[in-house]
């Protein structure tokens, strides 16, 4: 990485930065508002008007329950900007950026889009742009003082030469729509951000033991036992030795500290003097100095992290996190592999067990004490879950007494505080609970009298078998229904035939038990129901032509049980494709199909599987075409990204209330509104799948992946009548939950069916300041029944720090984290606003955030666009997003798979959503044995991964690109021969086949290397990525280049001009 440019802010000789705001030299930084959609699709280079004047009223308030209305506030006519970027006229140098000629000065900056505010406020505030954050409150505001001296682990200081950036991180501030938190507000409009002097956390022991008063339980939506019985706790899991000790004290200590003082370093016994309250803790290391003093480097202990913890070491210098980077002059910014997220800046006895970031992620991995210094970074708060992932080592805990929260009802977990051996304090709500009996007895030692090494204390991540308490009803068993699509269309595709066949190979794989049922429904005009009970001799086909009043013909009899009628069921499986082969039914019935699967789950609950292929044209839920392919192109706002009827939410609505979700494949080489039919899907926790263009014979790469998909789909683990509860500490809120579900209440997600490749967000705000806490914790909870009958609870438990500085707050910020909840705020403002709000409010994302840091963060005011290392990607991200195809314009895109890529981007978990976001490139034609992994006696190789731009390839290689769902290997024409002949095992150039799809096995160490790369990337995801070998003259060379998202396009701008953009409108 290039260092040009740093050495007039902090190369040798360079000021030591301070850790506070100063007067900006750009004292209109926010006097002019965020660009709005510059993707024109004229040939023309893309214009951006200036950023408008904020000020204004703000919209009506939302109410519970309603929806945003986009604000009506117009962007001025395009302004020409002056001939220069920089306040002291001074241009940038241009370095190492060759991505081509310089775009025009004078380039006009885009339209800015509109925050969407929350619930009312007493004191009307201009809106600002992006998804915005609120407002300090009345009591929050403080007024200017001088810079602060360093004061935490961010102080500034000079970097050390050559550290390489870690992880780069960014965000916005959260989206609100609940009532009850103040309105969004503007960012500074003339003033500098006023100075903000953090809150020394207490360094005693403080507070009482006298808990709050009883909250009413929440259960998982069950009722809890409170009563403990004697039984023995069976030794059926494995956990680790690590010993959690108690502190010395008799008391609880203060709310803001849950996890206690003693944990690293105090012997196993329980001691009931408590130290003096004014006296700090001398076994541990605070993380964090005690008021503004410049930080002293603490002496090594249980507190010194390691210098891997992404950059956020203890040391007395400028973590590497938040080293500063000019992005106009650094070009060369991705690391060379895959980008770890950041560590959490906690005691390593504490880090050790906190719960996985391949699970339960935050955006901000530093929590900020205040909501009003959570707004003036600008970056947004929330969560990213994997709930039901599927893990390698997993402890499982049979026991009589689950031991929770009296109060709050949070389960035990690592981060409880343990006041003695017979009480605990809750690390949510503060409450201190008495230890049941059973919990003294540790199964995995054996040993009685530690309840702090039982696995609950030792593991974040747990899953409990629920006793009778937690069940409303007795287990469902697994119930599995398969609605097929048999009109004319549908058997054109030849899709039936792969369905049948995979369920005939994997029908003793599919999970459940003894009770196992399993049903078929097909349509097209009619409705076809077949009879498979015991006893018939071969399946009977009952018709219901009556598609206006949908009954069940044998209600007993079309739901069977799997194990006592498999030979039927395989006789139906068989025959099913022949049945249809002559049709010549048009026509989809998909809406009244759905009722009678409806009617015929609603008993036991389960899974629905539908098969569609076309748009239903009959019956309820008929829809019509609302694409106008004319318009596929357009750079103005995309219509008809919301239902076109409610029916389908409804029947998804009443499908969740009896415990039924309904899965979606959707096999169409038409419009087909996913918009519409994606609903039933959506709000009953079910998934979409989306294979445009398919047919068997036609597109063999389309078939692989449905084969591959249908046989995890059918074999994956499965949930069912699950619920999902998400706690937090006290002082902390959750609102706006994103993913497929249903809101029971305020913090319970119904969930029909969990499955291990779902993945959920939360949006979080700060209600009550975290000024007494170190750290604060964050809990999920996932009640469901298994395929085997049993009720079982998986939870899992993340700590986090407390920070009171912004530059803590930007040096903790997880940059993907931030993209992938960015993504599905933006996938919500495109529905309930429109698509060019939403590309504002994620430009000015950057905007805001950058600016913060610039103006608050930064001492010493340089040209350029500066952003700490952990932010480096930001940019570049978003950029992306806005190429992506749920956010694009002005290039072909049809509205199905518009509405697929937002479908993506709301479920998808975030390792497997970014390679969709930003594509991973990698050349392949001279891979080597050099930094190869070694996993199961299989050699994998390392290419470094390369930046997205066409720069970046060369006529004499091969370029593999993942792309997430797709990869693609883009062959040279110009290769190395040796290439062509060993690895795709052709001749030469010309012979490379048109739609080559699969790599030929052959017996050269080439081969080998290039297959078992591809394979290992394949393996990182539970779904399919198809591989496409394509040269210049295939179809699919457009895709590829499209991804290659650091060019410019006819719409849409380069990575370097989209910097300039930034960086014009942070020194206004």
């Amino acid at each position: 990485m290039s260092n040009a440019g740093f050495s007039s802010q902090n190369g040798a000789g360079g000021q030591t930065y301070a850790n506070g705001p100063t007067q900006s030299p750009f004292p209109g930084l926010y006097n002019a508002a965020p660009p709005v959609s510059y993707y024109q699709s004229s040939p023309m280079p893309p214009t951006m008007p200036v950023r408008p004047q904020m000020g204004g009223p703000l919209p009506p308030p939302l109410q519970p329950g309603q929806t945003p209305v986009p604000s009506q506030n117009s962007a001025p006519p395009p302004v020409s900007s002056t001939n220069n970027y920089y306040p002291n006229a001074q241009n940038p140098p241009l370095s190492s950026w060759n991505y081509g000629p310089r775009p025009p000065m004078g380039m006009a900056t885009p339209p800015p889009g509109n925050h969407v505010t929350s619930s009312p406020s007493p004191v009307p505030t201009p809106p600002s742009k992006g998804f915005g954050a609120p407002p300090p409150g009345p009591n929050a505001s403080v007024s200017p003082g001088p810079p602060l001296p360093p004061s935490s682990l961010s102080s500034w200081a000079q970097p050390q030469p050559g550290s390489v950036p870690p992880p780069p991180m960014n965000a916005m501030s959260p989206q609100a729509y609940q009532p009850g938190r103040p309105p969004y507000g503007p960012p500074p409009t003339a003033a500098p951000p006023p100075a903000m002097r953090p809150t020394p956390p207490p360094t005693g022991l403080q507070g009482t033991a006298t808990p709050p008063p009883p909250m009413a339980p929440q259960n998982e939506g069950m009722r809890q036992a409170h009563t403990p019985s004697n039984s023995q706790v069976p030794n059926n899991f494995e956990s680790g030795d690590r010993t959690f000790t108690d502190p010395p004290s008799s008391q609880p200590g203060p709310a803001g500290r849950p996890i206690g003082h003693a944990y690293p370093s105090l012997p196993p016994g329980y001691q009931n003097m408590a130290p003096p309250s004014n006296m700090p803790p001398t076994h541990l290391a605070p993380p964090y100095s005690s008021g503004p003093a410049a930080y002293q480097q603490p002496a090594v202990g249980p507190a010194q992290l390691s210098p891997s913890l992404a950059g956020l070491s203890l040391q007395s210098q400028t973590p590497d996190a938040l080293r500063v980077i000019n992005l106009l002059q650094e070009r060369n910014l991705l690391p060379p592999t895959a980008i770890q997220p950041p560590t959490p800046c906690l005691p390593q006895d504490l880090q050790k067990v906190n719960c996985s970031p391949d699970v339960f992620r935050s955006t901000l991995t530093s929590i900020p004490q205040t909501q009003a210094l959570l707004n003036k970074a600008k970056l947004p708060l929330g969560l990213l879950l994997h709930p039901f992932k599927d893990l390698s080592q997993l402890p499982v805990v049979t026991s009589s007494t689950i031991v929770r929260c009296r109060s709050c009802r949070t389960y035990i977990n690592p981060f409880v505080n343990f006041l003695d051996q017979r009480r605990w304090k809750c690390n949510l709500c503060y409450r201190v609970n008495d230890v049941p009996e059973e919990f003294m007895y540790n199964p995995v030692s054996r040993s009685y009298g530690e309840p702090h090494k039982r696995p609950e204390v030792q593991n974040a991540t747990i899953e409990f078998i629920a006793p009778s308490e937690y069940m409303l009803r007795p287990p469902q068993p697994a119930a599995y229904l398969f609605v097929l699509d048999v009109s004319h269309n549908a058997v054109q595709t030849g899709y039936i035939d792969v369905v049948c066949q995979s369920l005939l190979d994997n029908l003793n794989a599919l999970p459940g038990d003894t009770r196992t049922k399993i049903g078929f429904i097909t349509f097209d005009t009619t409705i076809h129901f077949y009879n498979l009970q015991e006893g018939l001799s071969q399946p009977q086909m009952l018709i219901v032509s009556d598609i206006e009043d949908v009954f069940l013909p044998t209600p007993d009899s079309l739901l069977v049980n799997l194990n006592e009628c498999k030979e039927l069921v395989q006789d139906l499986l068989k025959s099913l494709p022949q049945m249809f082969s002559k049709t010549m039914e048009t026509h989809s019935a998909l809406g009244p199909a759905l009722q009678a699967a409806f009617k015929l789950l609603s008993p036991t609950g389960g899974r629905m599987s539908v098969f569609q292929s076309q748009l239903p044209t009959l019956g309820v839920g008929a829809l019509k075409s609302r694409e106008d392919p004319n318009q596929r192109a357009s750079a103005k706002d995309i219509q008809h990204l919301s239902p076109a009827t409610d029916f389908y939410k409804k029947l998804a609505l009443d499908c969740s209330g009896q415990q039924v979700a309904v899965d979606l494949f959707m096999l169409s080489s038409q419009y087909c509104d996913l918009a519409s039919l994606g609903c039933i899907s959506r709000y009953s926790a079910g998934s979409v799948y989306y294979y445009p263009s398919y047919h068997n014979q036609h597109n063999p790469a389309q078939t692989e992946r449905f084969q591959r998909d249908l046989k995890r789909y059918l074999t994956r683990k499965i949930g069912f009548e699950a619920v999902m509860r998400i706690r937090c500490t006290k002082g902390l809120s959750i609102h706006t939950f994103h993913g497929n579900f249903f809101v029971r209440s305020t913090d319970l997600l119904s969930l029909p069916n969990v499955n291990p490749d779902a993945g959920f967000a939360v949006q979080m705000s700060i209600e009550e300041n975290l000024v007494d806490m170190q750290v604060v914790s964050f809990q999920a909870a996932l009640l469901y029944t298994s395929s085997k009958g049993e009720r079982r609870i998986r939870v899992h438990t993340m700590c986090l720090p407390v920070v009171n500085s912004l530059s803590d707050i930007f040096a903790g910020a997880d940059v993907q984290a931030i993209t992938g909840l960015l993504a599905s705020m933006a996938v919500d403002r495109s529905v309930t606003a429109s698509l060019s709000d939403a590309r504002d409010a994620m430009t000015n994302a950057v905007i805001d955030s950058l600016a913060s840091y610039r103006t608050a963060v930064l001492t010493i005011q340089q040209p350029g666009l500066l952003s700490p290392s952990c932010l480096r990607l930001f940019p570049l991200y978003i950029l992306a997003l806005l190429k992506q195809k749920a956010f694009r314009t002005g290039t072909s895109t049809r509205l199905d798979d518009r509405v697929f890529a937002m479908c993506q981007l709301k479920y998808q978990p975030l390792a497997y959503l970014m390679l969709m976001i930003h594509p991973a490139l990698y050349r392949v034609d001279d891979l080597t044995d050099d930094g190869a992994l070694n996993i199961n006696d299989r050699t994998i190789p390392q290419p470094c991964v390369l930046q997205l731009s066409v720069e970046k390839l060369s006529r004499e290689g091969a370029f593999l690109m993942d792309a997430g769902t797709v990869v693609y290997l883009w062959v040279g024409r110009n290769c190395n021969p040796q290439f062509l002949t060993q690895v795709l095992g052709v001749a030469n150039y010309a012979a490379i086949p048109q739609t080559m799809t699969q790599l030929p096995e052959l017996d050269t160490a080439e081969s080998t290397r290039t297959r078992a790369f591809v394979c290992w990337l394949r393996e990182q995801r539970p779904f399919y990525p198809t591989l496409h070998v394509i040269k210049d003259e295939s179809q699919l060379k457009a895709n590829f280049m499209q991804n290659m998202v650091e060019d410019r396009t006819e719409s849409a701008l380069s990575y370097y001009e989209f910097l300039l953009h930034v960086q014009q409108q942070i020194s206004k």
